[in-house]
């Protein structure tokens, strides 16, 4: 189920979203995502916000379908990028053996834990055979709300594998690290590559 709580917050801290992130340099795991990929290859970016990481992919070669639940995210990411980002949340995700990656970074960790394996296997059904799926996710245990009241749900490394093993994903690499989120917090990210 769509949270619209958290969309909301996205809406309305745009502005302060793009300040966390408009300083930092392109992102190491997004370049061995891309260099993994082949010229032309079709990824979904999955919660896209600006956008920032499809336009480095298209940059890139890649063919890119940024989508965001957040309409004034994806305002931006085509006022900024001009770049056909659109409107889509979790539970749009229908389609069969059409992208070549998906680009999942730090959206899923919105869903709940009951949907959360539904949108995997989605994902899994939406890539090409041999299609890689890049996961983000923050580390930790039970679920929350930060300040801004965005729902959080959180996994161990371990849960993180079992559902991707279940959803018919092999692993690729995982790396591990920590970061500054909108909320002012450090926090343990995992990113997982996987492939279908």
């Amino acid at each position: 189920m769509t949270d619209h709580k958290t969309i909301s917050v996205y809406d309305s801290q745009v502005d302060n979203y793009i300040d966390l992130i408009k300083e930092q340099p392109v992102d190491n795991i997004l370049l061995k995502f891309i260099a993994r990929l082949q010229a032309n290859d079709y990824v979904l970016d999955l919660g896209c916000g600006p956008a920032i990481s499809s336009a480095t992919m298209r940059e890139h070669g890649l063919r890119v379908d940024p989508t965001d639940a957040s309409m004034e995210m994806v305002n931006l990411a085509n006022k900024t990028f001009d770049i056909g980002a659109r409107l889509a949340v979790f539970e749009d995700i229908n389609t069969s053996n059409l992208y070549d990656g998906v680009w999942a970074n730090f959206s899923l960790l919105h869903a709940t834990r009951e949907e959360f394996p539904k949108f995997l296997q989605a994902l899994h059904e939406s890539l090409k055979p041999r299609g890689l799926l890049h996961l983000g996710m923050k580390i930790g245990e039970g679920s929350v709300r930060d300040k801004f009241d965005r729902y959080y749900c959180y996994y161990s490394q371990e849960e993180l594998q079992q559902h991707l093993t279940k959803a018919g994903f092999t692993s690729v690499s995982v790396e591990l690290g920590e970061a500054m989120g909108l909320a002012g917090n450090m926090e343990p990210w995992i990113a997982l590559t996987s492939a279908k």
